[in-house]
């Protein structure tokens, strides 16, 4: 059985691939310039996720109105981790939270039908103050994965599951540094102790 907080993710040595969904004149504008651009927000936090299936749950399989298009965005690990060493679980101290430059939470992992799973999958918002960081900078490719996504769909649905799972894309153990890992995971000292 996985362990409840695990970060899993599509990555090389340099890169690791995190998704999210858009509205599709957010969408065409960035693959269009390679980056994020206008109307894309520059004034929010926006989530990126390194779980495909959890945005497919997110998204409904990019047919939630506003999430119709699937992009996955590869970023550089430096630019990612830069990030996790800056947030705050959205569990913690509210003064922390409002003040921290990047926000964790996690959420149950879910399955190809959507059904939660007993292992959380990592959400993480970047605020107001990286997001030029973010688009400008860690930032290496996007790639619009929803015909994928939509064909996907449509192989889960017609009870072609084994089809379907071929077009995920392959996740595995993202190895995180300690120091991140007491950072990110809920109860981690506890656990650390109890373990030796």
């Amino acid at each position: 059985m996985a362990p409840r907080y695990q970060v899993r993710a599509d990555y090389d040595a340099d890169t690791i691939v995190v998704y999210q969904a858009y509205a599709p004149a957010i969408a065409d504008a960035a693959l269009r310039a390679g980056r994020f651009v206008t109307p894309f927000s520059f004034h929010r936090m926006t989530w990126i996720k390194p779980s495909f299936l959890w945005l497919m749950h997110r998204s409904n399989w990019a047919r939630k109105p506003g999430q119709e298009r699937v992009l996955a965005v590869r970023m550089t690990r430096k630019g990612w981790e830069e990030a996790l060493s800056r947030a705050v679980l959205t569990t913690a101290d509210p003064a922390a939270v409002a003040q921290a430059a990047v926000h964790v939470q996690w959420d149950p992992e879910r399955s190809s039908r959507g059904a939660a799973l007993n292992h959380y999958s990592i959400q993480v918002g970047i605020g107001r103050d990286l997001i030029r960081a973010f688009t400008d900078d860690w930032i290496v490719s996007l790639t619009d994965l929803t015909p994928q996504v939509r064909k996907a769909a449509a192989l889960t649905q017609t009870g072609h599951a084994a089809k379907a799972r071929r077009l995920f894309p392959a996740e595995r153990v993202y190895p995180l540094p300690r120091t991140l890992e007491g950072l990110l995971f809920p109860g981690y000292a506890a656990r650390r102790t109890l373990s030796g």
